[in-house]
């Protein structure tokens, strides 16, 4: 591991400084929509723009890198990025901070593949599965330390759009001058829709819903909390509180996944997700059951999206792995759309109560399809499939595919 960190140091250190300011904006976007007068479904719109930019960015930043090459994609959409931030305050309308969103979301999907090819590229087969996990870790760490860094300021001010702005321009300083040459790119065609249902019914469905449970999750959170009338330190903690879970209970999950009937994990996983939604649903709970409900749904949800992805890689050949990464992305990416605005819905509809419930039915629809998918053909025996590597919504199709092919490795010894 002390070998991967030696190379791919200013890499990591970029995407943890990306990832700070990417979750900050998030949530501060929440708590000062409700400064601003914003309505719950108006906040919504504006939080399913940036999955919209994102899905885009994911199809279109490839064949930008492949015309223009890596170091000015990444140098144009890292300006993006911090120009947008420091425009949310001057401009408090919902019509620009749609759109906005759309661009910023447009501008991360990029980021992470010229961030992540470069990763790629400069592992070695022996490394990569470390250099993956060490990517997952510090995404991870970033969008924590960045609850923390809601504390740091007044909501209604300037200085908390300043700070993300700031450090996004930062994490390209390290990337830009590494001495690590930029990498060949090609774009993937990717599987058809038919070809990748015919492979996983439950990996495409199953991306679909985890799409609209993360998104519904980091993108509705912080407006839920507003609703709710938490402080602002009481949603930094209920939102890091979700990232928390995930990286806790992602290797733990993933070697359990190794050693069982995938299908047997993600029903078990969605099943309790779906019982612990439900009861935040009608329960009356205080802030610290709050908190132990949100670490559990963050600690259920992030591993789902791996299980997912490795589950379907146990049915692909190694050429179509490439593909089939773009095509998953692509599926939760209609998810992740999806996700905000049914929340937004449902919490006018039914109150705050609506956040947990929409949740809740996406996980119990998860856990009956897996249940019924099991009745439809065998598993693979636990030795013809490929090892599990934890892997963070973020991600783009190119790490998506470096786990698949890490994973088929390791299988094949």
């Amino acid at each position: 591991m002390f070998r991967v960190l030696g190379t791919t140091w200013p890499l990591l250190t970029g995407v943890m400084l990306m990832m700070v300011g990417n979750g900050i904006q998030g949530s501060l976007l929440g708590i000062r929509g409700a400064i601003e007068g914003f309505g719950t479904y108006e906040m919504s719109i504006v939080m399913s723009a940036y999955f919209l930019g994102f899905l885009g960015g994911s199809r279109l930043a490839p064949e930008m890198i492949r015309r223009v090459g890596h170091v000015r994609v990444f140098a144009a959409l890292g300006s993006m990025i911090s120009a947008v931030m420091v425009l949310y305050p001057v401009i408090p309308d919902v019509t620009a901070w749609t759109v906005m969103r759309v661009l910023i979301g447009f501008c991360f999907s990029g980021v992470y593949v010229t961030a992540e090819s470069w990763l790629n590229n400069t592992a070695t087969n022996d490394t990569r599965g470390q250099a993956l996990s060490a990517y997952m870790i510090v995404q991870m760490i970033g969008i924590i330390a960045s609850q923390a860094l809601l504390n740091a300021g007044d909501p209604s001010g300037f200085l908390l759009f300043i700070i993300p702005s700031v450090l996004v321009s930062l994490a390209f300083t390290p990337i830009l001058l590494s001495a690590t040459p930029a990498p060949v790119f090609d774009t993937t065609r990717p599987l058809s829709f038919r070809r990748l249902w015919e492979i996983s019914p439950l990996g495409c469905v199953g991306m679909f819903l985890t799409g609209g449970i993360y998104s519904a999750m980091f993108g509705m959170a912080a407006v839920w909390g507003t609703m709710v009338s938490l402080s602002v330190a009481q949603i930094s903690i209920f939102v890091g509180a979700m990232y928390v879970g995930g990286l806790v209970l992602q290797y733990p999950i993933g070697w359990v996944s190794d050693r069982v009937d995938r299908r047997q994990l993600i029903l078990g996983l969605a099943a309790l997700g779906a019982c612990v939604m439900m009861y935040a649903t009608v329960a009356e709970a205080g802030f610290y059951a709050l908190i132990v409900m949100s670490l559990a749904l963050g600690g259920l949800v992030n591993p789902l999206y791996s299980l997912l992805i490795a589950y379907t890689n146990d049915f692909l050949n190694r050429e179509e792995m490439a593909g089939a990464s773009a095509g998953m992305i692509f599926i939760n990416g209609l998810g992740a759309i999806a996700g905000p605005l049914v929340t937004g819905w449902m919490m006018e509809t039914f109150g705050p109560g609506g956040f947990f419930l929409f949740i809740g039915i996406l996980m119990s629809l998860m856990a009956v399809y897996a249940a019924w998918r099991m009745t439809q053909r065998a598993a693979p025996a636990v030795a013809d499939t490929g090892a599990f590597m934890p892997l963070a919504h973020t991600a783009s199709a190119l790490a998506v595919e470096a786990v698949m092919e890490h994973a088929e490795d390791v299988r094949r010894g």
